[in-house]
């Protein structure tokens, strides 16, 4: 079993910058992918950007490229999500997911295993 648990949410005013974080812990490995899904009121949760732990391969969805960073610290089994120029169309609860892949980034929410419990982030225009 993995856990995963999401910090780092909050206020900011559009163009501002947060990050998040997702801990991991459990039986992690490095042949699990990590994705960042995000979640607005009365939406589908959609896929924001994906990293593979081993390799670091990274995939981000359209609307965040250039905006959104993925990292991960392999040694804390931490990954973090550094957002930069937010809008308000960035405000959902944000959730950190993970399933076994070496090589491949999924981008639907269904393919992922170990789930955190989300973190807010809203933005104001």
């Amino acid at each position: 079993q993995v856990r995963l648990v999401e910090s780092g949410g909050g206020l900011v005013q559009a163009g501002g910058s947060l990050r998040l974080s997702c801990a991991a812990s459990g039986r992690t490995a490095s042949t699990y992918a990590v994705a960042w899904f995000r979640q607005a009121p009365g939406k589908e949760r959609e896929f924001v950007v994906g990293i593979t732990w081993s390799t670091g391969f990274t995939h981000y969805a359209d609307s965040v490229k250039g905006r959104f960073t993925i990292s991960r610290d392999n040694a804390k089994n931490m990954v973090y999500l550094q957002m930069n120029s937010l809008k308000p169309e960035d405000t959902a609860v944000y959730f950190c997911a993970a399933r076994l892949s070496r090589y491949v980034i999924f981008t639907t929410a269904g393919e992922y295993d170990y789930w955190g419990q989300g973190t807010q982030v809203t933005v104001s225009s």
